[in-house]
C-alpha cells in the first residue's frame, strides 16, 4: 500500500532527418510570372519621399511615446510632493495636539 510506484522509463526514439534532394533547374523553363497587381498596389510606391516620410512618422511616434513618459514621471514627482508636504502639516498638526493636552 505505501510502495512507491515509479514510472515507466522512457521509449522515445529521436527521429532522424534526412534532406530531400533539391529539384535540378531547367535553364530552358519558362519565366515566372509576373504579380497580378493588388487593390493597394498604385497607392504606395517606392521613392525618397515614401523613406522620408516614414522616418518622419517613427520620429513622431519615439517623440510622442517620450512626452508620455516625462508627464507619468512629472505626474510620479508631483505626488511624491504633494505627500511628503501632507506629512510635515500632520505632524505639526499632531505635535500641536499633543502639546494641547499637556498644557491641559
Amino acid at each position: 500500500m505505501f510502495k512507491p510506484k515509479y514510472p515507466s522509463p522512457d521509449t522515445y526514439i529521436p527521429a532522424t532527418i534526412r534532406p530531400t534532394p533539391a529539384p535540378a533547374e531547367h535553364p530552358e523553363s519558362a519565366p515566372a510570372p509576373a504579380k497580378a497587381p493588388t487593390a493597394l498596389g498604385g497607392l504606395v510606391q517606392n521613392s525618397p519621399g515614401t523613406a522620408l516620410a516614414l522616418a518622419a512618422s517613427g520620429v513622431a511616434g519615439v517623440l510622442a511615446l517620450a512626452s508620455v513618459a516625462v508627464s507619468l514621471l512629472l505626474a510620479v514627482a508631483v505626488t511624491a510632493v504633494a505627500l511628503s508636504v501632507s506629512a510635515v502639516v500632520v505632524l505639526f498638526l499632531v505635535r500641536a495636539l499633543r502639546q494641547e493636552f499637556k498644557n491641559h
